[in-house]
């Protein structure tokens, strides 16, 4: 499913004209980036948890030449599941 079908399921689901549904699957991804951005955490009860992880620096190796690199320390989104969205799943 792409963005486009999704806010079509959306709109379909929730009543919306299209238009609406992409505004606020817009706002819902700004309002996550946001958080993220700030370090927050966010937690919707039976869907899951977005939140910031952090990766220490280390060393790599370029896959071309096999020479050693430094891979620096960085921050990225990760998101675990709830258990309504994990039991929906079985």
């Amino acid at each position: 499913m792409n963005k486009t079908e999704f806010v079509a399921a959306i709109a379909d689901q929730a009543g919306l004209s299209k238009k609406d549904a992409e505004k606020a699957l817009k706002a819902f991804t700004d309002v996550v980036a946001d958080e993220l951005k700030k370090g927050e955490k966010i937690q919707l009860v039976g869907f899951g948890t977005f939140e910031v992880g952090e990766r220490a620096a280390r060393e790599g190796r370029n896959p071309l030449t096999g020479a050693s690199m430094k891979i620096e320390a960085c921050k990225y989104p990760k998101f675990k599941a709830g258990k309504a969205l994990k039991d929906a799943l079985n």
